[in-house]
């Protein structure tokens, strides 16, 4: 196999090995099994390959990384090829899912090859599992108008399996990443919001589904704790982008990157007045990995900084600049404009994070850079 180009890239590996040498209370997954939906996604790949940097130094994780295609999967992880402790199961979160104990998973915690797996929507997972991260989430513009539906389903019904999944597989700790989105718009009466801030959401339209669907989801993790006695830690992630980001991927930020990279000048589909919290991909995982192995059990984490709070305008220019290039004015079409934010103002207050140990390692000018070197080098 190939094997992808990101593991021979010097600045990745250097992201990779520095947040796995971050001083986090490790012990806690050491020799234990760790699951994550969404694995091939932008976040859910960089944390895969943290964890297994960190094996290399023996913590000995197993990670059992989800996904629909195990094709991709396997390309994707192909730096970890021959491991033992990565494990694929191929599986889509909307399925339901059945836990079948047996001796051998117990004992030597496999995973069923794909080519064994059931043609039903129940597949085989290991009857035991540690930590169980739900990453899965359509997380652009264009799949909120285009798949409405299963943008909400992957966020509800989604969970909801992987929570019952974990409460027979006696999970230590489930994560639940959600969203800026939960705020909605600023009211106008703080200038940060913190975790217990409730803006506006218009639930009769149909960008509200991504939004609506992350706000249930965190009320469907609270009853899962009280009815189950399960603990659960609520990461909250600004809009993040990094080397690791898809090329599908609509939101503006990774449009902007993707022009960059290709030395294109940079659309600008409005007046880019909106100011949003933003956060590079290593420092988004350094506080995923924070929350999970320090977080309180029940509560929710903004992951921000605010020196990568900026205007979309500015950062649309920073990316021109590195470029060379210049922004250009651009009038959305309708299927863009559908799946939009209609927020003009999110900044998060990450203080709370912060407080556990979490310390942010880049600021937006300085991850934007590092992500089009890296991204130009592939």
């Amino acid at each position: 196999m190939e094997q992808n180009k990101l593991y021979a890239n010097k600045l990745y590996k250097e992201d990779v090995r520095r947040v796995a040498g971050l001083p986090l209370l490790w012990e806690k997954l050491q020799g234990r099994a760790l699951m994550l939906s969404g694995a091939s996604g932008m976040i859910g790949s960089f944390l895969v390959d943290v964890i297994m940097q960190k094996n290399e130094s023996g913590l000995s994780c197993h990670v059992y990384a989800l996904g629909r295609d195990p094709e991709r999967l396997e390309k994707r992880f192909s730096g970890w090829e021959g491991s033992s402790f990565l494990h694929f199961i191929p599986y889509d979160v909307k399925c339901p899912i059945k836990a079948v104990p047996t001796d051998q998973e117990a004992s030597d915690r496999g995973s069923p090859k794909p080519d064994e797996m059931p043609e039903t929507d129940e597949r085989l997972f290991p009857s035991h599992m540690d930590y169980i991260l739900h990453l899965a989430s359509n997380t652009h513009p264009v799949q909120y108008a285009t798949d409405p539906i299963g943008t909400i389903t992957t966020n509800l019904t989604g969970l909801q399996n992987m929570l019952d999944y974990a409460e027979h597989a006696k999970a230590v700790r489930v994560l639940f990443a959600s969203s800026n989105e939960i705020y909605g718009e600023n009211r106008g009466d703080v200038e940060l919001f913190t975790e217990d801030y409730c803006g506006y959401i218009d639930p009769n339209s149909l960008r509200a589904g991504y939004p609506e669907s992350k706000r249930c989801g965190e009320a469907l993790c609270q009853a899962y704790r009280k009815a189950k006695g399960m603990d659960i830690v609520i990461p909250r992630l600004t809009r993040s982008y990094g080397p690791t980001m898809l090329m599908t991927d609509t939101k503006a930020i990774s449009q902007f990157i993707k022009k960059g990279v290709a030395g294109e000048d940079i659309i600008l589909k409005s007046e880019g007045t909106q100011l949003y919290s933003y956060t590079y991909v290593a420092d988004a995982v350094s506080g995923l990995l924070t929350i999970l192995l320090s977080g309180k059990d029940g509560e929710a984490y903004n992951i921000a900084d605010e020196a990568s709070d900026i205007m979309l305008k500015d950062l649309a220019d920073i990316i021109a600049s590195e470029a060379g290039k210049k922004v250009v004015f651009e009038l959305p079409d309708a299927t863009e404009s559908a799946g939009y934010s209609k927020a003009t103002k999110a900044r998060l207050d990450g203080s709370k994070c912060k407080a556990l140990g979490w310390k942010p390692h880049y600021e937006i000018r300085e991850g934007l850079e590092r992500t089009i070197r890296i991204l130009r080098q592939l």
